[in-house]
């Protein structure tokens, strides 16, 4: 009788590849949304959005988001993921940052940029620090093999101050899966890079699986009232 179970490794490489042509797909689509000049001043960030939405069900027939989809600019730019500010309309010195969530057959993916209309050399120092930050940060949790995830979130905070600016957010990533992904009820601490997660980052999950995380910089000016955001898989290249 032959044995028509899957090995674990072969599972793991089919998650692997299936999380990595999700968020193909969405740089794809971010490619596609500077190509076709729809980040522009003189439009409201629910604008962008909807032309967004409607782009990627034209590119790839979607129309699931495992997370509200987030367009902020100016001023929102300082706001964390929970927050739901007031419409901005974009300016022509603008700074503003996509944040997105599409499930593509089943997997999510996470995928945030900024992007500056304009040449404000702050801003654009913001949009280039938090790209960086982001390589700094999957370096340090390569480096790391037992990282838990309140220590990530502090090496996050230190980036934040070695580029000069403050972390804006009270996260600094999350799960990622197949939709809808690993979640413990009415608990936004445990499976997060949350400051009071002491979860070691490359446990197994319930289902003996490896856990696949999202690494997210958000970085703030107070003062300036900017802010800058850079999203994507921190568990795979």
């Amino acid at each position: 009788m032959s044995d028509n179970t899957t090995p674990v490794d072969t599972l793991e490489e089919q998650r692997v590849t299936e999380l990595r042509m999700a968020q193909g797909k969405a740089e794809r689509l971010f490619r596609e949304v500077e190509a076709r000049g729809l980040i522009r001043a003189g439009i409201t960030e629910s604008r962008l959005n909807q032309e967004i939405y409607d782009l990627a069900r034209e590119m790839f027939g979607i129309s699931t988001y495992w997370h509200k989809r987030i367009v902020r600019a100016g001023a929102n730019t300082l706001l964390p993921y929970a927050d739901n500010p007031p419409d901005h309309a974009i300016g022509e010195d603008d700074i503003l940052f996509l944040d997105l969530g599409p499930v593509f057959e089943d997997y999510e993916a996470d995928f945030g940029r900024t992007f500056v209309i304009g040449s404000d050399p702050a801003k654009l120092k913001m949009r280039d620090d938090v790209g960086k930050a982001f390589a700094d940060g999957k370096r340090y949790f390569k480096e790391n093999p037992g990282i838990t995830a309140s220590q990530l979130y502090a090496h996050a905070v230190s980036l934040a101050e070695k580029y000069g600016w403050e972390f804006g957010g009270p996260i600094a990533g999350h799960l990622i899966g197949q939709f809808p992904h690993e979640r413990i009820a009415d608990d936004k601490v445990t499976l997060y890079v949350h400051p009071k997660s002491n979860l070691r980052m490359r446990s197994t999950d319930e289902k003996g699986r490896m856990r696949h995380w999202i690494l997210e910089i958000h970085f703030v000016d107070r003062r300036r009232r900017i802010g800058g955001f850079f999203e994507e898989l921190l568990t795979v290249d």
